[in-house]
């Protein structure tokens, strides 16, 4: 089939790390496509009716649905490889795939629950950086809604468990000293050029790092907790890094299309 025929829609949350790699991915090999935003919880039960998972992102790809950020990029891969995001050589592909899952593992929840630690308790921008595409009423619904949700909102991210927000912010650190330690001479992780190693590492810190890119940068103005997160991993050279690789690889939007569900 002539790909160039389909209409690709990306279900999503704005400011979500997870998205995020399906995005870049997208916008890295210019690929046009919708972006359609949600509210978390409410999306509910417009992901189980599309994608029979509660989570995002999900690509649809004509009457073709993937979910979840790897599963996209394999996609991708396949049918749109120029530039390529899997190294050509065997093994490095390898050791970029192996890095992309521990992140996605291993880095990914742990840096979502530090960091919601804090949001959690700042529910004016939590509603600020969800639903502000959305039209005032929705914005209004969903700042109330957001105190009886709190609780459910902890939960599903295991933040009550006994040092699992601590357990967060060490994987978060870990994961800063170990970009910081690998991208060696050439400034990439595995071999001397971008490749999903890089786009996932990069994406998924990028809530510590505020990146200078509109897609995950966090409005002003921002609550002092939210000023002291970001403080904390400023100086760290692995937030360089990551900032560094956003402003080098990290391409605007394809077409700014964008509906609201």
């Amino acid at each position: 089939m002539d790909m160039d025929d389909i209409a690709l829609e990306l279900h999503q949350f704005p400011h979500s790390h997870y998205n995020e790699k399906a995005r870049w991915a997208l916008d890295f090999k210019s690929v046009p496509h919708k972006r359609i935003s949600y509210l978390p919880g409410p999306h509910a039960a417009a992901m189980r009716k599309l994608a029979g998972t509660t989570e995002t992102p999900v690509l649809k790809i004509g009457g073709l649905v993937i979910a979840g950020s790897a599963a996209i990029i394999d996609a991708l891969e396949a049918n749109y490889p120029d530039p390529p995001l899997y190294p050509a050589d065997p093994e490095q592909r390898r050791e970029a795939l192996a890095l992309q899952s521990w992140f996605d593992e291993e880095v990914g929840p742990g840096i979502r629950r530090a960091l919601f630690a804090e949001l959690t308790q700042e529910l004016g921008y939590l509603c600020k950086l969800f639903a502000s595409e959305k039209p005032l009423h929705t914005r209004l619904f969903y700042r109330a809604a957001l105190p009886i949700a709190r609780g459910t909102i902890k939960a599903s991210m295991s933040i009550n468990e006994p040092g699992a927000v601590e357990a967060g912010y060490r994987v978060t650190q870990a994961a800063l000293d170990r970009v910081a330690a690998q991208a060696g001479s050439s400034g990439y992780l595995v071999g001397d050029s971008f490749s999903v190693a890089d786009l996932t590492a990069a994406a998924l810190l990028a809530p510590a790092c505020n990146p200078p890119h509109p897609d995950m940068e966090f409005p002003l103005p921002r609550p002092a907790r939210i000023d002291a997160w970001f403080g904390r991993w400023a100086g760290h050279p692995g937030a360089q890094w990551v900032r560094t690789i956003y402003r080098k690889h990290r391409p605007r939007r394809v077409l700014p299309l964008r509906a609201a569900a």
